[in-house]
């Protein structure tokens, strides 16, 4: 008797989705330009996410190799120094990961990551030597 109430349920939360989502009614209106556009405008947000795990993950490793060196401070035998040192430095280096990318970019192109506008090479245009 629960599961068939479980069902209902389901069933009902699933037909209310649809009729709020406009059901199959949009089915048809997907075409393939506006499933490029889509991939194109969710692709954007990778570089942010990017950024942000980095971030995470570069704390993370930074917090455990302060762990690692406090065990190691406790006992020195069972705990080698290395095995903090390592996480620090690779927490360091996902924690600056973001910086280096941006600065490259820049570099590369010229510009902030909205900004489309490149810098060209300098050139010389003329040369005048006074001898005085």
């Amino acid at each position: 008797m629960l599961k068939k109430t479980y069902y209902k349920m389901g069933a009902a939360m699933t037909a209310g989705m649809l009729a709020m989502s406009g059901g199959a009614a949009h089915a048809g209106t997907n075409t393939f330009s506006t499933i490029a556009e889509n991939m194109q405008l969710s692709a954007s947000a990778i570089p942010g996410l990017l950024t942000a795990l980095a971030y995470l993950f570069g704390l993370l490793l930074a917090v455990l190799g302060v762990m690692k060196i406090k065990d190691h401070v406790e006992n020195p035998t069972q705990t080698p120094l290395k095995d903090g040192a390592i996480r620090l430095a690779a927490g360091g280096a996902l924690f600056a990961l973001p910086i280096m990318l941006e600065a490259m970019f820049e570099t590369i192109n010229g510009g902030t990551v909205g900004n489309s506008a490149n810098t060209q090479a300098a050139s010389l245009r003329t040369a005048d030597f006074a001898i005085h």
